[in-house]
């Protein structure tokens, strides 16, 4: 529950930051987009349905955040995401299978055979 309430406290301050931070600024010179503290972007302008679309989902890409298409933060290249998370399961899978093998060819083997009761008999 802290953890949470932490990561919302930071996009409060963050929102705040940049919004801060145009307005300090003469009107003429504000853009609505930057970066607050040159890392967290932020972009206050209208998205444009091709803004959107190269934010979260751009498959060429290999960035999974790119900068976020309206508000503070980043947004999340879905395609991107997906992939490396099946990359991640697959090698998940392949070190399991490989520490199962592992582990059984370890094990002392009995000689015993188990009759179909589930009882050892010789």
């Amino acid at each position: 529950m802290g953890l949470l309430r932490t990561i919302r406290t930071l996009a409060w301050v963050a929102l705040i930051a940049a919004i801060y931070q145009e307005l300090k600024k003469p009107e003429a010179e504000r853009t609505w987009h930057g970066k607050v503290a040159g890392i967290i972007p932020y972009d206050f302008r209208i998205p444009t349905p091709e803004k959107l679309k190269a934010g979260y989902w751009d498959p060429a890409s290999d960035r999974v955040f790119s900068e976020h298409v309206f508000g503070v933060g980043w947004a999340v290249n879905i395609p991107v995401l997906v992939r490396k998370l099946n990359a991640v399961s697959r090698q998940y899978a392949e070190v399991a299978t490989d520490m199962r093998e592992g582990i059984s060819h370890r094990l002392p083997r009995s000689t015993a055979t188990r009759s179909g009761n589930g009882r050892a008999t010789d």
